[in-house]
């Protein structure tokens, strides 16, 4: 294997000079700057490098410093880093008073400057072609301008991950073919996309339609054992190309720390009762209103029900700059007051770890795909609270699809600040009710079919087999 390299030269990215390249094949990621796709860019890394296939991974300077702080896994020492300079962008706070949109409209300079990624990524791929026997780019497809120049070179294929589940995937295609009857299954009613991307956000996503179309086929994240009728629909809309579904990325069995090396939050989920505690956590991309944070707050009290509350702001474009860090206020005395039966945590939390904690039995969520996934492996239901992007959708697929999950605030009244009642009777109906068990037993089957089919002969498994005998032949 090969050993962690923090590099801006492209040329020295084997780490070694006499590295035996040219009978190796080597992949290269080029994940989109935002950590849930950072995050899911850099699991997948981990799942390729178990077959010994070299991987490259590459960024801005600033977030391969961010997908790697944040790693809990400990398990990238063999990944190749390669951490290009791009022109400095502005990087201000989230605004949580934007009344068009939650999205993170903050993030868009580093989006942008980030499409100056291609022309060193271009210099990495001609190095690399020259000395390998293959290589296979995987880029999100919201970089696929950054990739473009693989088109072009000898021995070199080029994959798109889709970085949201399949069922929210395909109703992107069945709505621009105008919602036809589908004879296999009936398609949930789904929101429309309003308020869920600002303009200058989706002008991003369409100028990379055009360089998708030179793709060899596509990855995603999910697995035919959740998802079979969406992928299948999917590969009928895909023009031939091969679509192979190599999820779920996120380890499935989280070994238990050292109780030294544990976040504080995980030594308190031990002294709890199975099933006892709803975990919190709207994402790195939602910033939320004083007011609302309130209602939260005094919705989880009143609820009577044990929490892991996070309780942090969205992330900067850039996370290392050095601003105040705005530290929310809750209401006079609350932590004291719910001791013992929550706690707040401000710092970054071990979702995974939480999620699979047998005292964790449901999760207050913004329905990210990151989190919703971990969730379906980890057998805890979901209440939903979407706040933008692909959200509001896989929120439908969690409810109404999967049922496992129940809706805490609908998305047409994504505009109307939720009350503390309506937190505390969610809670309540999550975690106290036959219908929360019933969302809790349905979950765990889920969880316990993905774990089987990532096992020898499952269909997980053989779909990972294909691939790297696919892109290693």
């Amino acid at each position: 294997m090969l050993s962690v390299n923090y590099l801006s030269s492209p040329m020295a990215s084997s780490g070694k000079k006499n590295h035996p390249l040219k009978s190796q094949v080597v992949v290269v990621m080029i994940p989109f700057p935002a950590q849930g796709h950072l995050n899911q860019l850099l699991h997948l890394s981990r799942l390729i490098l178990s077959h010994n296939i070299p991987v490259h991974y590459v960024g801005t300077v600033t977030h391969i410093r961010q997908a790697t702080l944040r790693d809990n896994n400990n398990s990238i020492s063999d990944i190749l880093f390669h951490d290009f300079e791009v022109p400095s962008f502005v990087s201000p706070p989230p605004n949580p008073n934007n009344l068009e949109t939650k999205f993170p409209s903050h993030l868009l300079p580093s989006f942008e400057a980030s499409s100056h990624l291609r022309a060193p990524v271009a210099k990495l791929l001609h190095s690399l072609s020259s000395q390998a026997k293959r290589v296979i780019v995987i880029h999100d497809a919201f970089m696929a301008s950054v990739a473009q120049d693989a088109t072009n070179m000898p021995d070199v294929e080029n994959y798109t991950f889709h970085c949201t589940c399949a069922f929210t995937t395909f109703v992107y295609f069945w709505e621009e073919m105008g919602r036809p009857l589908l004879e296999c299954l009936r398609i949930p009613e789904v929101p429309s996309h309003e308020g869920c991307f600002p303009t200058q956000f989706m002008d991003l996503i369409i100028a990379q339609f055009e360089f998708l179309k030179f793709s060899d086929g596509s990855i995603a994240n999910t697995s035919r054992t959740i998802e079979g009728p969406y992928i299948k629909l999917l590969e009928g809309v895909s023009g031939g190309k091969k679509l192979w579904a190599l999820g779920p990325f996120n380890p499935v069995a989280i070994q238990k720390k050292q109780s030294k090396g544990s976040h504080s939050c995980i030594h308190w989920l031990d002294k709890q009762e199975p099933n006892s505690v709803i975990y919190v956590s709207f994402g790195t991309t939602t910033t939320l209103t004083d007011k609302q944070i309130e209602e939260i707050a005094i919705g989880l009290e009143q609820s009577k029900q044990k929490f892991i509350w996070v309780l942090r702001d969205a992330d900067k474009g850039d996370i290392f700059v050095e601003n105040e860090v705005k530290r929310h206020k809750l209401p006079n005395g609350y932590e004291e007051r719910v001791e013992g039966m929550g706690i707040v945590v401000r710092d970054w939390a071990p979702q995974l770890e939480i999620l699979s904690h047998t005292s964790t039995g449901g999760f207050i969520s913004h329905c990210g795909w990151n989190s919703c996934l971990e969730s379906i492996t980890m057998g805890v239901p979901i209440a939903a609270w979407p706040m933008h992007s692909d959200q509001p959708r896989n929120a439908v697929f969690m409810t109404q699809v999967l049922k496992v999950g129940l809706v805490l605030k609908d998305w047409a009244q994504r505009n109307v600040l939720v009350s503390s009642s309506v937190v505390e009777n969610g809670v309540r109906r999550l975690m106290n009710t036959n219908e929360g068990d019933e969302m809790r037993e349905r979950a765990v089957k889920l969880k316990n079919a993905i774990h089987l089919s990532m096992d020898e002969g499952g269909i997980s498994h053989m779909e990972m087999e294909s691939f790297i005998a696919h892109i290693t032949k």
